[in-house]
């Protein structure tokens, strides 16, 4: 696959913890969003959006328009700073301190093409789009060996079958085509925008865990999770 950027969420409100800066609270000695970029170090770049005192060294950090303007907006913000070369990003929820590289590499691995050595990458994939209407510029199709498309993206999924659609990676070109269509949408904000409105239209190959250890998509929306992750990084 090559290099990839990393885009890193970190511009939630927190509610369910009263609004606390819920990434930079530590699990194993180390705030939950650099344990998050720890796991995207290989990342060229490493855009972290949201409000922050200190971040690792090299890493980009910008804002939401507007601020606390939820995922999709924060989401642009992050894809405008990367160069028009970088063709696939991990997209990640700043407040999962469970990620580990092996886990961004298993992702990478179901976005590298087919080739006529190698068998498809496993996993479900959703039917192709429909018809984006012509009010955005469409990415180019993708076709595999077998005539469908290849996925936009790749996320994984759990026990259950549910997307973790903030713990997935992702094609440039794909993502700011849905950018530009939204924004034209909704008025020229992206404000409120759910993830679900992002991905909705693309084709995302689906991953199940196989690693050992904890889900790398463990998320710390409570303080009991908070609690439970500390556990499992000793």
């Amino acid at each position: 696959m090559g290099t990839y950027a990393a885009v890193v969420l970190a511009g939630g409100a927190a509610r369910r913890m009263g609004g606390l800066d819920k990434p930079a609270l530590p699990v194993g000695g180390r705030p939950m969003r650099d344990r998050v970029l720890a796991a995207v170090s290989d990342a060229t770049p490493q855009v972290l959006v949201g409000a922050a005192d200190a971040v690792p060294a090299g890493v980009r950090v910008v804002r939401e328009d507007p601020p606390g303007g939820g995922p999709v907006a924060a989401a642009a913000a992050g894809l405008a700073l990367l160069d028009p070369d970088v063709s696939v990003v991990a997209l990640l929820a700043a407040d999962l301190p469970l990620l580990t590289r092996a886990a961004i590499g298993d992702l990478l691995k179901h976005l590298e093409p087919e080739t006529p050595d190698t068998e498809p990458a496993g996993g479900r994939s959703a039917p192709a789009p429909p018809d984006r209407g012509g009010s955005a510029p469409a990415p180019p199709d993708r076709v595999g060996l077998d005539g469908e498309r290849e996925p936009d993206g790749a996320c994984f999924v759990d026990g259950d079958g549910r997307r973790q659609s903030l713990c997935g990676v992702w094609r440039v070109a794909a993502l700011r085509a849905v950018v530009h269509r939204l924004t034209v949408e909704r008025g020229g904000s992206l404000s409120g925008a759910p993830v679900r409105a992002l991905l909705a239209d693309l084709v995302v190959r689906e991953v199940a865990w196989s690693g050992e250890g904890p889900a790398p998509w463990f998320d710390c929306d409570t303080d009991e999770d908070v609690r439970r992750a500390e556990e499992w990084a000793r």
